[in-house]
């Protein structure tokens, strides 16, 4: 696609922009971080290895020159202009972050592919309310396509798995994407857009990173996986890893529509929407927890009724048995 748009002269990949470079550095970081993550998939490796390939992928891409310069305060025409080493470090913790939180979230059948699939078009709209380089918007519409044909096969039950190479190769890209899209833009809303977009993640990441600590009191407990992630919590309740799903694929819709109405209409409309989802969510979790309940309670009968036919049985076995004794 990027070749095609550049011989038809919309995106100059040559020009004072150097997105030649820039496309460069962002290929050659999901090469090495994709040899390490297939090697994860195969045999398996330390997960520090992993942490590594992403930090060095991420500063080749930074020194390639894509990097974050310059952050918003929100609702505010203000900005902080970031420079120098301050510029490097926060871009490459924003694509190390974003790496891994899709890569976290990969618990369940879809998970990932369907999360990142709402962001990336999200983010397309996003970009095209927001007029942003064209490149980004050619990048985002490949990533989704791309996922859009794979996600049937990785939706539960599975045919395909995504595994650490893929869901490393999403949040890699999303994050570079992310920062192509509003390089340009010094609107405060337009800017932030992306981390409300990728809420979802980004808290459950977070919080991951906050319990590990607290539970094993140690900063290598953050490599050490647990059952506490939002789409476990979700399964604990009671709801079937679809439903789980479709859950979080709500959450990260809801979280993508607030941001472009913020974009397009404004604060009062994007909070007068996250209110009614709000409604709506309560009202739905209400009759979710009734259904839930009815069906553990008609599941617990179900194992009363066997568990008592079992017992009638074995008790005129055991009749049968004493009968038959006597008869002989």
């Amino acid at each position: 696609m990027l070749i095609t748009t550049q011989l038809e002269g919309k995106i100059d990949l040559f020009g004072p922009e150097n997105y030649y470079i820039k496309m460069t550095g962002f290929f050659i970081g999901i090469v090495i971080l994709g040899i390490i993550c297939y090697v994860d998939d195969v045999k398996g490796i330390p997960s520090y290895v992993k942490l590594s390939a992403q930090i060095i992928s991420a500063i080749i891409v930074v020194a390639c020159g894509i990097r974050i310069e310059h952050i918003s305060i929100p609702f505010t025409e203000g900005k902080i202009v970031i420079s120098g080493i301050f510029s490097y470090i926060i871009t490459v913790c924003w694509i190390v972050g974003i790496t891994n939180a899709i890569n976290l979230i990969d618990g369940l059948d879809g998970l990932s592919s369907g999360v990142t699939l709402i962001s990336c078009l999200s983010l397309l709209m996003v970009f095209a309310l927001n007029e942003s380089p064209l490149i980004a918007i050619v990048l985002i519409t490949a990533l989704a396509g791309g996922i859009v044909g794979f996600l049937p096969f990785n939706f539960s039950p599975a045919k395909t798995f995504i595994g650490d190479t893929g869901s490393n190769f999403m949040g890699f890209s999303l994050a570079i994407i992310s920062i192509l899209g509003v390089a340009k833009t010094y609107t405060a809303l337009v800017l932030i857009a992306p981390i409300i977009i990728l809420g979802m993640p980004i808290f459950d990441t977070l919080f991951a990173i906050c319990r590990r600590i607290v539970k094993g009191k140690s900063i290598k407990a953050v490599f050490k996986p647990d059952k506490g992630h939002l789409h476990h919590k979700l399964m604990a309740k009671g709801y079937s890893q679809k439903q789980a799903v479709l859950i979080m694929y709500g959450i990260t819709a809801t979280l993508g529509m607030f941001a472009v109405i913020l974009l397009e209409s404004g604060i009062w409309k994007a909070l007068s929407f996250a209110l009614l989802i709000v409604a709506i969510a309560t009202i739905g979790y209400k009759d979710m927890s009734r259904l839930l309940s009815d069906g553990n309670n008609k599941t617990d009968k179900t194992t009363e009724q066997n568990i008592e036919k079992n017992d009638e049985e074995k008790t005129e076995e055991t009749v049968d048995k004493k009968h038959l004794r006597k008869q002989e």
